[in-house]
């Protein structure tokens, strides 16, 4: 007799009514409203929302940047308000709108971020991620002289340095042209399928949401007001696009209002 085994994919990231909040009793500002998902292990997720939505509040308290007024995070199945520590070494970030020290060069600031993390051979794993990404030239060149796509470059060099598990992502190819951002979405599929890490990505480019991503979550004034497969949530709203579908529930229109925007 031949027994079938499932396997059930543990999610690499849980979240339970997160919520921050800003200001008195008074006037509170709910930046992030109490939000539940998880992220399986060795997925790509991505948190969509129009600015102020609470995407990048979200990611600064799973990284233990800011401190959940309420709610629960767990990482690679550790309590991150009680132990990040313990898996922060696994962790990583890169976002455009986040400059290394100007004056520093490129190999100077890697260096200094693979001694955060205790990179083993370091310097050799800097020659590497320069080859790997191309920009091998510019290791000695001070990093406040890159142009925006050689930064974008740099960035990934130092989110990647420690091989991370879970990788966050803010807006990875914001203000490249379409072959660098094209080059950079083909260096995260090629990285995930080699090491199988799983990835939360918030992005307003729809496009790289739909080649990416395994799973969409919807925000909207810090609350996730919708989820699902890119293509689900374009049928959903009768679209054809997800890009529509963002609108729509940017606006209030179409579907979303019919809605009423209840989480799912």
């Amino acid at each position: 007799m031949i027994e079938t085994l499932t396997r059930t994919v543990q999610p690499a990231i849980t979240v339970a009514g997160l919520a921050k909040t800003y200001g008195g009793t008074d006037k509170p500002v709910h930046a992030v409203a109490g939000i539940d998902f998880h992220v399986p292990a060795g997925s790509v997720t991505a948190l969509l929302g129009g600015n102020g939505a609470g995407k990048t509040t979200t990611i600064a308290m799973l990284l233990g940047l800011l401190k959940p007024t309420a709610g629960s995070i767990r990482i690679l199945d550790t309590d991150m308000l009680r132990d990040r520590h313990h898996v922060l070494p696994r962790l990583n970030f890169s976002s455009p709108y986040v400059d290394l020290p100007h004056r520093l060069t490129v190999r100077q600031n890697l260096m200094v971020f693979a001694g955060l993390y205790a990179v083993s051979q370091a310097p050799k794993r800097i020659e590497q991620l320069a080859e790997e990404l191309n920009f091998a030239t510019l290791l000695d060149r001070p990093a406040g002289a890159l142009s925006a796509g050689q930064k974008t470059r740099v960035a990934l060099a130092k989110a990647l340095i420690n091989q991370p598990d879970v990788l966050l992502l803010d807006e990875p190819t914001a203000s490249l042209d379409p072959d660098t951002a094209d080059w950079v979405r083909s260096l995260l599929e090629k990285y995930r399928k080699e090491r199988g890490i799983t990835i939360l990505l918030a992005s307003h480019n729809m496009g790289e949401v739909e080649r990416l991503c395994d799973q969409v979550l919807m925000m909207k004034q810090g609350r996730i007001v919708d989820r699902g497969t890119a293509p689900d949530l374009v049928a959903k709203y009768g679209r054809q696009t997800l890009e529509q579908v963002f609108l729509d529930i940017a606006r209030g229109q179409g579907r979303a209002a019919e809605l009423n925007e209840v989480p799912a």
